[in-house]
């Protein structure tokens, strides 16, 4: 049992759940310090981002969602599935740098190099819920109700988890070799952004590219998010399956690859 291949990693995560109480605390601290308002501006940020697209896509352009769509209010259309892309982006792409700007801690203690992007993830949760609150808020006010399978987004934010944190092992481990990784990130997550269906339907999207949505795994998780905060159909089996999967396999993927590349970074820090 003891040479089963990553099973130390994830005890040694599990083992660590104050240590990233800890990094969260200080995470989310620090994104405020010296700031008046401190954590409102978790709320401004997504208000704002709403209100803008209020006046762009309502007002300027009066874009209207086809018929049978889950809303025709293209805004909570476009906002819900805008959820899980911004946690899984933060997530992803705040992790890059993350073995590198915390040098000093992974190179001069015993550190856990491994929990950072978790802790990454944990903070930036903390305003996907806030954010989660407005589009709740949203609901009651623009389409009256808030649709009761929202109970199940929990299981959802898992699977993000799962998935932003495995990428965010891969891609913060290669960059403390490669420190190009987190411009290159940049571009792949733009690209990745306009092959998930977030600001368009699927329908939109040509034929030829419709493979790339269903192998997408940002883009099941989008269509899941919107179902359940603007309709009452419960998830089908193979949206689960298929996330389940996807998330189990990028996890232990990218933890394994991170334990493998861990073992040079005393050296290349």
């Amino acid at each position: 049992m003891n040479r089963i291949p990553g099973r130390h990693f994830v005890r040694n995560l599990i083992e660590q759940r104050s240590l990233v109480a800890q990094l969260v605390r200080r995470d989310f601290r620090q994104r405020y310090v010296g700031s008046a308002a401190g954590w409102i501006w978790g709320v401004v940020h997504p208000l704002v981002l709403l209100l803008s697209w209020t006046f762009i896509f309502q007002v300027c352009l009066k874009v209207k969602l086809p018929e049978g769509a889950l809303t025709q209010n293209y805004v909570m259309y476009l906002f819900c599935g805008m959820l899980p892309w911004l946690l899984f982006q933060e997530t992803v792409l705040r992790s890059a740098p993350s073995m590198v700007e915390q040098a000093n801690l992974i190179t001069r203690t015993v550190f856990p190099a491994e929990v950072l992007p978790v802790s990454i993830f944990l903070s930036s949760l903390i305003h996907h819920l806030i954010a989660l609150a407005l589009v709740v808020v949203a609901s009651l006010v623009v389409l009256g109700s808030v649709s009761p399978m929202i109970l199940l987004l929990p299981l959802y934010m898992v699977f993000v988890g799962l998935l932003a944190v495995g990428v965010g092992w891969f891609v913060a481990s290669l960059h403390v070799y490669l420190r190009d990784t987190a411009q290159i990130l940049a571009v792949v997550m733009t690209l990745w952004f306009w092959f998930t269906p977030i600001m368009i339907l699927e329908q939109q999207i040509p034929q030829r590219f419709r493979w790339l949505v269903q192998l997408n795994p940002m883009s099941w998780l989008v269509r899941a998010y919107r179902e359940r905060l603007l309709s009452t159909h419960w998830p089908a089996a193979q949206e689960l399956a298929v996330l389940a999967a996807y998330s189990v396999v990028v996890f232990v993927a990218g933890g394994l690859f991170f334990r493998h590349l861990k073992r040079g970074f005393a050296d290349v820090l």
